[in-house]
């Protein structure tokens, strides 16, 4: 085992000691990172500088450190949504800080042939939102030429200045991406951004598919076949690919999703192990042994898994019978202020989805898609729900409760009873169909044997499950 590997494997076992205890859920804003960034002001280690604000005059600062010749800038959430490696930023910096854990010739090669800028959440007014954009609707990623927003001005301006030698651009993405078109969820995707139309590769585009051929060969022993490779087309207005182009090897990095990881507390560990091998991996000059041939034989993500895949079920529509597969996604909606989230479902494909898969899967044949039943209540608030027996009512077919409209209230909201509520919703008078709320029974041979609400499945011959929130329209 070479020191590099070893190097890996430790940090694997030994990343609690790392972990920055203070965040633990994506949906934070800059005043917790600030509060992070406070507690290293006055370390001789570090340089804290503010080069710049955001649109509504945010600060947005990079904390510098190391002393080697190779620069290297690292930022995070530029879409503001997109918060895991921002978490795993500080559970690098906790790791530099470090000593006498087993890590200290590591942490001497990184700190003495590196020197590092971190930009911890490049747009704080899209985290303050937690949604993609900045506070002007604007894209960031897109936004590399005609740099409307200060934030991108601000990217810009560091790349062109520090001329830094590497750049790593750290993502989020879309946790249902597939490596390919596999069942297997692309937990973590790779890019060396093309520069040009042609995606060719020049000698700064070489280094990063050479460091991101090392990052890896060590995730797959930890995520196997779930490493994936981002679409290589050449986006002239996004900031990867033309940083590549101005001379900064740059490397894109996209954490996607896996099963039970909501809040992507395991894949923020992935992050931090990842990024720790590629600087390790730049400061021994290790990578200039890797070949292409690793990194082209990542699959390409593709969108072949849905949060639940409902396979063969029998449908009865217009007194006509015929068999539907249904792929549904649950999407979260922010609430309390972007703090907190709600699920929301939707049936996102309908019919033939034999190619594709599901987080969770259920083989309906023989049960029968029925609209479920709706309980009418004279209740004049949601709180009054807390009366009825969620389960009682779901083993009887009940999946709707109808309750006196409220013009108050608009758009979707949650419950937390696993009931689809209706407020000033009307009934339905069917089974949903593609682009509804999942909301149905399912029945064999007269029976209802399961309840899809909001597109969680309750198994209704077993005990009372956990509940999943259901939804007030």
């Amino acid at each position: 085992m070479n020191l590099k590997t070893a190097f890996e494997n430790n940090l694997y076992t030994s990343y609690p000691l790392f972990r920055e205890a203070s965040l633990t859920k994506r949906r934070f804003k800059q005043d917790s990172v600030n509060d992070l960034i406070d507690q290293r002001r006055g370390n001789p280690v570090y340089e804290i500088k503010q080069i710049g604000e955001s649109f509504e005059g945010r600060p947005i600062h990079y904390i510098k450190t190391g002393t080697g010749k190779r620069k290297i800038l690292l930022w995070t959430q530029m879409h503001g949504d997109e918060a895991t490696a921002t978490m795993a930023s500080f559970d690098i910096l906790n790791f530099l800080e470090g000593e006498n854990d087993g890590f200290d010739e590591a942490r001497k090669l990184i700190l003495s042939e590196t020197t590092l800028y971190f930009v911890p959440m490049l747009n704080p007014d899209g985290a303050h939102r937690f949604q993609r954009r900045n506070a002007q609707n604007i894209d960031i990623n897109r936004d590399a030429l005609h740099l409307q927003a200060p934030e991108s001005r601000i990217l810009k301006t560091l790349q062109q200045t520090l001329q830094p030698e590497f750049g790593f651009n750290l993502h989020d993405k879309n946790p249902r991406y597939s490596v390919g078109s596999t069942s297997k969820l692309a937990t973590i995707s790779f890019l060396a951004t093309a520069y040009d139309q042609e995606r060719n590769v020049n000698a700064v585009r070489e280094k990063a598919i050479q460091v991101i051929a090392g990052m890896n060969r060590m995730l797959q022993n930890y995520i196997p076949n779930q490493v994936g490779r981002w679409n290589e087309d050449f986006e002239p207005r996004a900031f990867g690919d033309n940083i590549q182009k101005w001379g900064t090897t740059l490397i894109l990095i996209e954490s996607g999703g896996y099963v039970g990881d909501t809040e992507k507390q395991y894949i923020r560990k992935l992050n931090f192990m990842s990024i720790l091998s590629g600087l390790y991996s730049i400061a021994e000059n290790s990578y200039v042994k890797e070949g292409r041939e690793d990194y082209y034989a990542l699959m390409e993500n593709s969108r072949y898994i849905y949060d639940l895949l409902i396979k063969n079920a029998t449908i009865t529509q217009d007194e006509k019978t015929f068999q539907a597969d249904l792929g549904i996604d649950r999407s979260e909606v922010n609430t309390e202020n972007a703090t907190n989230f709600f699920y929301h479902s939707k049936i996102e494909e309908y019919g033939d989805l034999s190619i594709f898969f599901g987080s969770e899967e259920f083989d309906a044949t023989g049960y029968t898609i029925e609209k479920g039943k709706v309980l009418a209540v004279s209740y004049q608030d949601v709180s009054d729900l807390d009366k009825v027996d969620p389960w009682a009512l779901l083993k009887e077919g009940y999946t709707f409760i109808k309750m006196e409209p409220d013009t108050s209230l608009s758009g979707v909201s949650a419950s937390e009873l696993p009931l689809h509520i209706l407020r000033n919703k009307p009934e339905p008078v069917a089974a949903p169909t593609f682009e509804d709320t999942a909301t149905f029974i399912l029945t064999k041979n007269g029976e209802v044997k399961f309840a899809v609400v909001n597109g969680f499945i309750y198994d209704l011959s077993s005990e009372e499950p956990a509940f999943h929130n259901g939804i007030v329209e």
